[in-house]
């Protein structure tokens, strides 16, 4: 096996799959590795087994661009999403470039030789291999660790503590009395699957509440066009349909706050029982989509709720207990099993050292152009995807931006292409967003600008003209 690669990939989960098709429909000729931490690929999809684990987009923007997603379930389960993504590496012959077990640790450019030594670890010790171009397709967050806050008296607690991150194989939860920490897209998916499935009584305990819409598991919509049009069409029309959508409420809930968070109290009202407390469990302080709002399949949460089988309680944890969960109002709420759904741990790039000519790089002196590469940091990219829409559809623009860059140098004969903001750039916090595992984290991450390209703008048809169509020689890249 050669220990040089025109290009690295980092992680073989959705992102880094969808990478490597990518690379292998614009550049066949070209060669590329994929080093995967764990033992399996899938990413997110293979390390979250909690119950009732799914997507919180919807699958035509959630799946590839050039791969139809045919499942009629617009939201689809994390057994589905795994397979789609395991099937796209065996359409594209991926699976044979993948290098399990090769959780990377460093790498280093060398700008003499125009390329990135990266260092891994594996279970037979350290191995290096070398590359063109590097590209981290690793997530941003912690895969060993979800977050979890310090909660007094946690040892005392007779029952069982459990992450989501982390859901035991062997966990009965049959008949058991759940609370579930948390109120974001992890504790709105776990509530309801726990409760139809038969454990009981399970609450979720929030100490702020989230914007909860209810969705069709099956568009009827999109069931009818893949009738009439055939998988591929179809998918082409649903995606742009979603994505339209998508953007609409996104921008309708930035410019009307209010009128947003009427229709959402209107809409939740309607699904819930007579009299429930909508302003205290489904009214957050914050308008919509400051933070990320949770969408569920068919009202299932909130027909468990309507149905007793669960409940929600806004409030704060003052301790646990032997019996349970001790909140400050004095209430105390007993449990056979806790569940911390209460965060990740946010981590860029795998938590790798990256250096150049042996100088380390300070993430948070770098700043990001289009949200993709690093400033001083030369054939590095980075796939993060949108806060405000699917990952994927951030994923396949980043993964087409790569495929011009690299046609570029090779036409023009550079061998490098290093972001370089001009002096009056000022720098801005990384991300305006307002999720506790952004905050806990932005003091680590990159900058971004005050102006293109160098501003992040978290709007797929502002980057479809500025990743997709944009001139790569912007003035802001600097080659050799």
């Amino acid at each position: 096996m050669s220990d040089h690669v025109d290009v690295l990939i980092i992680g073989a989960g959705l992102s880094g799959i969808g990478a490597a098709a990518q690379l292998t429909r614009e550049h066949p000729g070209r060669s590329y590795a994929i080093l995967e931490g764990r033992s399996a690929s899938g990413g997110t999809w293979d390390l979250f087994r909690y119950p009732g684990v799914r997507s919180d987009s919807d699958m035509f923007t959630l799946g590839y661009r050039f791969k139809p997603w045919t499942d009629e379930r617009s939201l689809a389960d994390g057994g589905s999403i795994l397979s789609y993504v395991r099937e796209t590496a065996t359409d594209y012959g991926i699976d044979a470039h993948i290098r399990f077990d090769h959780r990377v640790v460093a790498a280093d450019w060398d700008s003499e030789q125009a390329r990135w030594t990266v260092t891994a670890e594996t279970p037979d010790g350290p191995t290096t291999i070398t590359t063109s171009l590097l590209w981290a397709c690793s997530g941003y967050y912690d895969y060993d660790q979800g977050f979890t806050p310090t909660f007094v008296g946690v040892d005392d607690f007779e029952g069982e503590v459990v992450h989501p991150q982390h859901w035991p194989a062997d966990l009965d939860h049959t008949g058991k009395r759940i609370v579930v920490i948390g109120s974001g897209a992890t504790a709105v998916t776990l509530v309801p699957a726990l409760s139809a499935s038969g454990a009981g009584p399970v609450t979720m305990l929030q100490r702020t509440p989230t914007y909860v819409l209810s969705v069709p598991s099956v568009d009827k919509i999109a069931v009818g066009l893949r009738k009439v049009l055939g998988d591929r069409a179809s998918y082409v029309a649903n995606r742009w349909r979603n994505i339209g959508v998508a953007t609409g409420l996104y921008q309708f809930s930035q410019r009307r706050p209010v009128a947003a968070r009427k229709l959402i109290r209107r809409l939740n009202t309607k699904l819930l029982p007579a009299g429930y407390d909508v302003d205290t469990h489904f009214n957050p302080p914050y308008d919509p989509w400051d933070q990320r709002m949770c969408l569920v399949p068919d009202s299932d949460l909130f027909r468990e709720i309507s149905e007793g089988r669960a409940s929600i309680v806004t409030g704060q944890i003052e301790r646990f207990t032997r019996a349970g969960v001790l909140l400050t109002n004095g209430d105390e709420l007993a449990a056979d099993v806790v569940v911390t759904a209460t965060g990740l741990n946010l981590l860029a790039f795998g938590g790798m050292t990256l250096s150049v000519d042996g100088t380390e790089v300070d993430l948070p002196d770098t700043m990001a152009y289009k949200a993709l590469m690093l400033s001083g940091v030369p054939n590095f990219v980075f796939t993060i995807g949108y806060t405000n829409a699917s990952w994927t559809l951030k994923a396949d623009l980043v993964a087409e931006y790569v495929c011009r860059l690299l046609s570029h140098l090779d036409e023009t004969g550079r061998r490098f292409a290093v972001p370089q903001p001009d002096p009056s750039v000022r720098p801005r916090p990384f991300m305006d967003f307002e999720a506790g595992y952004v905050l806990r984290a932005l003091d680590r991450l990159p900058k971004q600008g005050d102006v293109e390209p160098w501003k992040l703008k978290q709007n797929y048809f502002h980057d479809m003209r500025s990743i997709r169509r944009g001139a790569i020689e912007d003035g802001a890249l600097r080659f050799g």
